[in-house]
């Protein structure tokens, strides 16, 4: 498996994708499970007494890990088929986490609460993911704190223990989606009422909340700034559907506009868009909403506009590079402001390559729409970054080459399949050849 590993990881960073641009966008594409639900659900089901089956699951680099992490720590995985995973917790006896596999995904520190609700104690290495800005845990321990944890860091190791779990009520100092699902799977067996005020209200946090519910924990207010927790004694094993990813489906929907196309996008649950759909309209975009399907065209010129980023309901960070790739097809001078993290502007040194007019200073990015962008060999910084960078070389002229895609590939599901079935000229390089000649396999 190790070796395995090794391989995967060195293929992934060597391996390219190679856009031919230009071509419009039309079809239909199907959205997969929400990464950022799937990655809070998986260690999740940790906590249940029994097999949990869960259903639209992203077959993606992070869902790989979680389970290589939760294996590793005892717990029985079964793959049913490439969207469904069975996760049986029974034997699970480790309150550590392999640190290995730790520092390659952010949401691994989900772990923290999940062993702190289980075991009363947990030892997890402080987790990776994309590399832009810093993004703390001092909220997580704030709220482990308040329900009688203690916690140490030590050696880029968070230690937290306690007797018992009170249920308590912590207020957030700031709006995190990353805290707000730590304490909600600390709290859900602590003895109490955990009350967390200022919560994030992202949708992968009412189907984080919905799963918990159905495995018979009491939790109410998800999706609102007020969530409530009362803890149980037992979870019991259930299966689950996760909700479909906005994040993908923001992503086809500016794929679709910057090459001024006409996709239908399935599998969508059309609220969860409002505020990508919002901005885009905004630039001339045209939409026609169905109950789980929105057809995104474009039959005219588009028009400049400014974009602040801000948390739930507001326009998603997660959507930003997406958008200011767009941007950059359009005349006039948009702004877009980066209001949720520092240093998420990584990626524009990249698109400058292409031809893009993008000036950067702090949070905000202005951008002089460009009439056509130019094909050149690009590298993915993080995971977004790499959507945005596909995005430009499907509206450019000529050859994209993009490299370090094994960050597109934490969280988009066969993105170069989709594409391809919506007449992109697209494809995936890959080095596993090369590689198993290399170690004699």
């Amino acid at each position: 498996i190790y070796l395995q590993i090794i391989i995967d990881e060195r293929c992934g960073t060597l391996d390219k994708i190679i856009i031919s641009g230009g071509q419009k966008l039309k079809g239909k594409v199907s959205i997969s499970g929400a990464k950022n639900a799937a990655v809070a659900i998986l260690p999740a089901a940790a906590l249940s007494d029994g097999v949990c089956r869960i259903e639209n699951v992203p077959n993606i680099r992070d869902i790989t890990l979680m389970c290589r992490i939760l294996s590793d720590m005892g717990a029985k995985i079964k793959l049913v088929n490439k969207n469904t995973i069975e996760i049986d917790p029974r034997k699970m006896s480790s309150s550590s986490a392999p640190c290995d596999l730790m520092r390659n995904m952010r949401a691994s520190c989900y772990l923290l609460g999940v062993l702190l609700g289980k075991f009363s104690e947990a030892y997890v290495y402080l987790p990776g993911g994309c590399n832009f800005g810093l993004r703390p845990i001092d909220q997580h321990l704030k709220g482990f704190a308040a329900l009688g944890a203690e916690y140490a860091l030590e050696n880029g190791m968070v230690k937290v223990q306690c007797e018992k779990l009170v249920g308590t009520h912590i207020y957030l100092d700031v709006v995190s989606v990353g805290a707000t699902v730590n304490i909600m799977l600390a709290a859900v067996k602590a003895d109490g009422i955990t009350v967390i005020e200022n919560a994030a209200k992202e949708p992968h946090i009412v189907d984080l909340a919905n799963f918990l519910n159905c495995m018979g924990a009491d939790i109410i207010g998800a999706g609102t700034d007020v969530i409530k927790v009362r803890g149980v004694k037992k979870l019991r094993g259930v299966t689950y559907s996760i909700i479909p990813d906005q994040i993908e489906a923001g992503t086809y929907m500016a794929a679709a506009a910057a090459t001024r196309g006409d996709i239908v996008v399935e599998n969508v649950i059309p609220k969860h868009l409002e505020s990508i759909t919002a901005k885009l309209e905004e630039m001339g975009v045209k939409f026609e909403e169905y109950n789980d399907s929105i057809r995104v065209y474009c039959d005219k010129p588009l028009k400049k506009c400014n974009v602040k980023t801000m948390p739930h309901p507001g326009f998603p960070t997660d959507m930003q590079p997406q958008i200011t790739a767009l941007l950059s097809t359009v005349e006039g001078t948009s702004m877009v402001n980066e209001a949720v993290w520092d240093n998420r502007f990584k990626y524009v040194e990249e698109l400058h390559r292409m031809g893009a007019k993008i000036s950067v200073d702090g949070k905000v990015a202005v951008i002089e729409g460009v009439k056509k962008l130019q094909g050149a060999p690009v590298k993915a910084t993080d995971l977004r970054a790499g959507a945005a960078l596909i995005i430009a070389g499907l509206a450019a002229s000529g050859q994209t080459t993009v490299e370090e895609i094994q960050h597109i590939e934490r969280g988009y599901e066969d993105i170069v399949e989709k594409l391809v079935n919506l007449g992109a000229h697209i494809k995936r390089v890959s080095c596993k050849t090369e590689e198993n000649e290399v170690a004699g396999l």
